[in-house]
């Protein structure tokens, strides 16, 4: 059993690849939508839960919840052995590796797991999904559906332009 933790403000098609390949490696995953983050985000805890479970809908290996605090106690109340993470870029290398030390020290028994991020996804981030839908831009390659729907409306009610979507560009 394996744990799936991030802020997932907005969840990217990136992150439901992850999803996809880790529920085919695990006999259940459990994503972990993270409450407590020092970073400001688009949608509530609730709302990205939400967002989640709609998106997560057709995996039946896989459940979404929340967490508070941090990833390995998560892990461990989850039952899990595993940490699933995505690895895009050098840089979340970098990060990963570190926390990868530093979650070894506090639990030797869990294990982290990376998965290589599918070309196509390389480059989208939830920071550059909600760049690119505060300016306007289609989104819709990038996100799920409801995602793209809610992070447009979201970004109607503050003010933002809000961009077609691709099939009408």
């Amino acid at each position: 059993m394996a744990i799936y933790p991030g802020s997932f403000d907005p969840p990217t098609n990136g992150h439901l690849d992850i999803v996809e390949r880790s529920s085919r490696l695990f006999d259940r995953v459990v994503v972990g939508v993270g409450r407590n983050l020092a970073k400001k985000t688009v949608f509530s805890a609730e709302e990205r839960i939400q967002l989640m479970r709609e998106a997560c809908g057709r995996y039946k290996n896989v459940e979404v919840t929340s967490f508070d605090g941090l990833q390995v106690d998560f892990a461990r109340a989850s039952g899990a052995s595993f940490i699933v993470r995505g690895i895009r870029a050098l840089s979340d290398f970098e990060f990963e590796f570190e926390m990868a030390n530093m979650n070894r020290s506090l639990a030797a028994g869990i294990e982290m797991v990376y998965l290589m991020t599918a070309p196509e996804y390389l480059f989208v981030s939830a920071s550059r999904v909600k760049e690119l839908a505060a300016f306007g831009a289609p989104i819709d390659k990038y996100v799920p559906a409801n995602v793209a729907k809610r992070l447009k409306a979201e970004m109607g009610k503050r003010g933002m332009r809000t961009g077609a979507t691709e099939a009408n560009d």
